[in-house]
């Protein structure tokens, strides 16, 4: 079966700012590595706009509003000191969320085993009612409460391996405990959230890393804790939150992996998934701040979606 790509020029179009990490260049460079001989059978579609109702599952109704009536007509509004949006910024979080659920709604038909939605702005930062951490809404959370409400799924996970903790999809697993949260992070580090004894109702699992962690010890900790937690939590549909900014090259963070290792967990993540849930898997972009390093780590994450 096909592995599905999600994406749309509006998430192109999203400026933060010159100088901003979070910035255009990033998604573009994944896309040119995706555009590569190698990847010719993606099936290629345009991320639709989420529902509003959609996103409210995730967050208060309020705030759903209150980002898109932030939106300026020009220049740049900040909505806190990493997080800004220009003109297209609604466009691009109603794109980038409605990335998830369709890819969602495609996975569970059967139109594909697994999909990738390479969309910005991210979203696993962005709590109830608090956009921060250059996220606005949260995507993922927003294809997983998609999942489980409106097609009625009782158990979907969540493995995120961003460099940063995934604090806004913790905060909605906290409260449900449909949903399982796993994370391996730097710690110390933003948002200072994602320690080992942050447990939720039993559905999360965080593996904080120290500054100059490598391959072995990362393959270890997920190996040894989050994959036997997985496999217990009995998945029927695995998200992966597939942020970059682990790499050894990534500007913003201080761990030592390489494209190899993102390459390792999504086949442990896919191995998982076969077992328990027919190879049913959505991932979606997060960080990664290296433009290099972040195509070529896309490439290889996508590339182990592609083998199923």
């Amino acid at each position: 079966m096909a592995t599905l790509l999600y994406t749309h020029p509006d998430c192109v179009a999203h400026d933060t700012s010159p100088g901003h990490p979070e910035r255009s260049a990033r998604l573009t460079s994944v896309l040119k590595a995706l555009d590569a001989p190698s990847f010719a059978a993606l099936v290629r579609r345009e991320a639709p706009r989420a529902d509003l109702a959609a996103i409210a599952r995730v967050h208060d109704a309020a705030y759903v509003r209150e980002i898109l009536d932030a939106v300026p007509e020009r220049e740049y509004v900040a909505l806190d000191a990493d997080t800004i949006m220009s003109p297209r910024s609604g466009e691009a979080a109603l794109r980038a969320a409605g990335a998830l659920v369709a890819a969602v709604d495609a996975v569970l038909k059967g139109e594909a085993r697994n999909a990738f939605c390479a969309v910005r702005p991210p979203g696993h930062h962005a709590t109830f009612d608090r956009a921060m951490g250059f996220c606005l809404y949260n995507n993922i959370a927003i294809g997983a409460l998609h999942a489980l409400d409106a097609h009625g799924l009782a158990r979907v996970a969540v493995v995120d391996f961003d460099v940063h903790h995934g604090n806004g999809t913790q905060d909605v697993a906290e409260r449900d405990p449909r949903l399982f949260f796993a994370s391996t992070h730097q710690y110390p580090a933003y948002p200072g959230t994602g320690l080992a004894s942050e447990t939720g109702q039993g559905n999360i699992v965080n593996v904080p890393l120290e500054p100059g962690t490598g391959s072995a010890e990362f393959r270890s900790a997920f190996a040894s804790t989050v994959i036997p937690a997985l496999v217990a939590f009995r998945p029927e549909l695995v998200f992966i939150s597939a942020g970059f900014d682990a790499h050894r090259a990534d500007p913003l963070a201080s761990l030592a992996l390489t494209e190899d290792d993102f390459a390792w967990a999504t086949r442990e993540i896919l191995d998982v998934a076969r077992e328990q849930c027919a190879g049913r898997v959505v991932s979606t972009l997060e960080g990664g701040y290296d433009l290099d390093a972040l195509a070529a780590s896309a490439a290889a994450h996508v590339r182990e979606l592609m083998k199923g």
